[in-house]
């Protein structure tokens, strides 16, 4: 008896606290690799404990994620419009539905930062960020102009800021959509660690 609630216990940690996710595509390189696991804490956002910078989160997309390029819901341009990696423009509003999809970025910018990106690296308030997991990057998106993330909402962008899908093509992400922190990578075993 003792055996199968201890089962029990931990099929239910695995179902509701902590998941495994696969890394589909080189967004995050060099941190995650495609095909690399990672454990999620599924609580850790769940129980009062906000996104904090620097963390690496799984999440929902805005729907508008799907398209190609992204699309932005933002005020003032229409329902949505399609963001040209050559405008230089951020969005700064997400379309108002979320994707059944899941993603895993990086948070850069919480509500209220003023968020700009230059030569691929972000400027946080007037200040650039340390980000010694980011890739260089010189093409038409490593440049953003600088938008101000509203409250309640996360700035996401992948490591790969030269081969990524994120905050910058449709927008900061609602604190309801994120699923929870990436804690640990499992596979490979020579990943083993933290992300």
């Amino acid at each position: 008896m003792l055996a199968a609630g201890a089962i029990f216990f931990a099929l239910a940690i695995q179902a509701f606290a902590v998941k495994p996710y696969v890394i589909p595509s080189p967004s995050m390189e060099p941190t995650l690799k495609p095909g690399q696991r990672v454990l999620v804490n599924r609580f850790s956002h769940q129980i009062g404990s906000n996104p904090k910078l620097g963390e690496i989160t799984v999440f929902h997309p805005p729907a508008s994620a799907e398209a190609i390029g992204g699309k932005c819901g933002s005020a003032g341009q229409g329902p949505s419009y399609d963001r040209s990696a050559a405008s230089g423009q951020s969005c700064s509003r997400p379309t108002a539905t979320a994707s059944t999809k899941t993603y895993i970025k990086r948070v850069v910018g919480v509500g209220g930062d003023r968020i700009e990106v230059s030569g691929g690296h972000v400027i946080r308030n007037g200040r650039a960020l340390k980000e010694p997991y980011a890739s260089a990057c010189d093409e038409a998106v490593c440049n953003l102009a600088a938008i101000v993330i509203p409250a309640g909402s996360y700035f996401l962008m992948g490591d790969n800021r030269a081969n990524s899908n994120d905050s910058r093509f449709w927008g900061p992400v609602p604190r309801a959509w994120i699923i929870g922190k990436a804690v640990a990578t499992y596979w490979p075993p020579d990943r083993i660690g933290r992300p």
